[in-house]
């Protein structure tokens, strides 16, 4: 019995329940951990632009490497690469304990420890989330993402508190030490994990072109690029919350790092409310009306933080913030994972957490400057402002509904057999595939073609283009390029079932018995040939496929 199919919830697969614990206990020592670097920063100085500054040192390099580490995850085993990225924090945070007791941070020798776990975090982040679908089956992916953001967030209720405690009980280095040790149980996890994954069919992509595929990939799927482009406007708006906290809590409550953990963990609260009825709202409203409902609930609370001194009150803004601030972003992340095949979702992911947490490192410095100029409340109220914008940046990008799109692989290709030799690196690759249409077809044809060159370049083709035959009307050929046979192989198993209704579409255009003729031919270099030896056959010929198959 596959278990994975039988079970109603993520959490009644060991393997995600697993997982999930430890990394609940890892997430609490990274907000521990933050609740340290921020407190030992207002220590070190007295500079909000450098306070706010901790923060954007975690998110720069989430969007500086993301998409370097997606395509990693997408080329390389998912578990080995967070296995690396959580020996590397941990060392990190090791040595970040060391520095913290002997005294020998700086203001900006902690910015760049908190760069390097940043790194990590980079590093891990795409191939933890794409991994959750090596985990779960597909229906279980959004109940599965809603279940990590209420993980991270029960730490964030938690954590900053207990982070507060343990700052002001044995200092910042204490909160260092606790999370290196939190990686351990994650790692361990992780060794103890065999992933049941199929065997690879392919060789894998040199780096460079993998990131080059992911970028085309998202930039020719407009649901993926418009969820990208919402999801910075609002991490841009969104970030002045948590970054300015540390301030909120000495300038406007003057309080002290037990008073920080508190209002980190008024956030977490409201988040851990956010996810939990993540699922219930998802049900009842479409995904543009979910980011309509949290943004103004985040931005309203930011509000109310900056007109406020009273700490009850406070807390519960913050709390709003915090539902908001999961809910949009559990939103984000759904709807990439969801329009997503399993061959580039690593890559997509990568240029979504570029986007929201680019957004965020620049909203963070921006802020942080506002806050040293004219104040943290001004600077909170003209965050709340533009998140109210971003809201009405829906009208303009609106979001895609999460469908339920069959992004698996058709796996009904066949690698053609070919008359004159090759081998995969031959190549440039030229394909053309005759279409017949009748003159009544042609603007339903053009519509329907339109699409398939959208399809093709995501998927790698090159030049394509799309030709009528002056001498036979009813004879419409499309033509692309691509650098070589393993290229032309790639792009073929990289159709899913979701482009099906497009393949039919052209079919029931096509005169006669709807399949075209596919031509490939392998370019070849004009001029003589050597005397001192016969042609190379990958240099000369083409092959001709009657089928359709292309």
């Amino acid at each position: 019995m596959d278990v994975r199919r039988e079970s109603r919830s993520p959490f009644d697969l060991p393997l995600f329940r697993a997982v999930w614990i430890a990394s609940l206990a890892s997430n609490f020592g990274g907000l521990i951990q933050s609740v340290g670097a921020s407190w030992m920063m207002t220590s070190l100085s007295g500079s909000p632009q450098m306070i706010a500054l901790v923060q954007a040192s975690v998110s720069l390099p989430i969007m500086l490497l993301s998409l370097w580490a997606g395509a990693v995850a997408d080329n390389l085993d998912r578990r080995k690469v967070m296995l690396a990225a959580q020996a590397f924090m941990l060392i990190v945070s090791a040595l970040l304990a060391i520095g913290g007791w002997a005294g020998l941070l700086t203001p900006w020798l902690l910015l760049a420890f908190t760069f390097l776990i940043g790194c990590g975090t980079a590093l891990n982040g795409p191939a933890w989330q794409a991994s959750v679908g090596d985990m779960v089956p597909r229906t279980m992916l959004p109940n599965a993402v809603a279940l990590n953001s209420m993980g991270f967030n029960v730490a964030r209720s938690l954590g900053p508190a207990i982070g507060g405690v343990i700052v002001a009980a044995a200092g910042a280095a204490a909160a260092f030490l606790i999370n290196a040790i939190s990686y351990v149980g994650l790692i361990a996890v992780l060794l103890r994990w065999q992933p049941d994954l199929p065997a690879a069919r392919l060789p894998r992509e040199r780096i460079g072109v993998a990131m080059a595929a992911g970028i085309r990939y998202v930039r020719l799927s407009p649901p993926i690029r418009t969820v990208l482009i919402r999801a910075a406007l609002f991490g841009f708006a969104a970030s002045a919350v948590p970054a300015l906290m540390p301030l909120v809590a000495r300038d406007i409550i003057r309080g002290g790092p037990l008073t920080y953990g508190l209002l980190l963990g008024g956030f977490g609260l409201g988040a851990v409310g956010g996810a939990l009825g993540s699922n219930w709202l998802r049900e009842r409203l479409s995904t543009e009306n979910l980011v309509r409902v949290a943004a103004p609930a985040l931005a309203v609370g930011a509000a109310a933080v900056a007109a406020t001194n009273w700490m009850p009150l406070t807390l519960v803004a913050l709390a709003l913030c915090g539902a908001g601030w999961v809910v949009a972003l559990s939103t984000f992340n759904v709807s990439v994972q969801m329009a997503s095949p399993r061959w580039v979702v690593g890559r997509a992911l990568a240029l979504y957490q570029m986007a929201a947490f680019g957004g965020m490192a620049g909203g963070s410095w921006v802020f942080g400057i506002i806050a040293d100029g004219r104040g943290v409340e001004t600077a909170l109220l003209a965050a709340a402002a533009l998140q109210m914008l971003s809201v009405v940046a829906g009208l303009v990008w609106r979001l895609p509904a999460i469908s339920q799109l069959n992004l698996d692989p058709r796996d009904s290709w066949q690698e053609p057999q070919t008359a004159v030799p090759v081998e995969p690196r031959s190549g440039p690759i030229v394909i053309t595939i005759e279409h017949r249409i009748a003159e009544a077809s042609v603007p339903a044809f053009l519509a329907a073609m339109s699409e398939r060159r959208r399809i093709r370049r995501r998927d790698g083709a090159q030049h394509w283009a799309l030709l009528r035959d002056l001498g036979d009307a009813e004879l419409w050929i499309e033509r692309y390029h691509v650098a070589t046979w393993l290229d032309y192989v790639r792009h073929n198993h990289r159709r899913t079932h979701a482009d099906d209704a497009n393949s039919e579409a052209l079919r029931q255009l096509r005169i006669g018995d709807g399949e075209p003729v596919v031509h490939r031919r392998i370019e070849r270099q004009t001029g003589s040939l050597p005397t001192s030896r016969a042609p190379d056959p990958r240099e000369l010929g083409t092959v001709t496929d009657p089928s359709g198959s292309s």
